[in-house]
């Protein structure tokens, strides 16, 4: 019986074993490339340059993202309120309240604090 609950448990230990994040060289490898792990099973060559791989095919540039939306903001209780999507956020003004500030995702029904830095 014992045995079997050490091989059970061994299995289970071996088959839950963590992911580890790429190395260092070879993200720089992929970032010069402009490759991605998915491109580089399709052929992109992480060892030429990303105009090169660009020739090839497999380098599409993605659109730059827009930095600094404006949000529109109303003050309701002494709170900064906006919305960004479907998630409102919720600032309160007076610094000296903790624990008030949180998000609101309309969507999926869920709330979250936010944590001043």
């Amino acid at each position: 019986m014992k045995k079997r609950l050490i091989i059970a448990v061994g299995t289970l230990l071996l088959a839950n074993t963590p992911a580890h994040a790429i190395d260092a060289k070879y993200r720089q490898k992929l970032e010069r490339s402009g490759c991605t792990q998915m491109s580089e099973m399709q052929g992109c060559d992480i060892n030429k340059t990303k105009a090169e791989n660009a020739k090839a095919g497999f380098v599409t540039e993605a659109p730059p993202e827009t930095a600094g939306q404006g949000a529109q903001a109303k003050r309701s209780d002494g709170a900064l309120v906006f919305k960004q999507g479907f998630i409102t956020y919720t600032i309160q003004g007076d610094r000296r309240l903790k624990g008030e500030d949180y998000w609101f995702d309309s969507d999926a029904k869920s709330r979250g604090p936010i944590n001043v830095k």
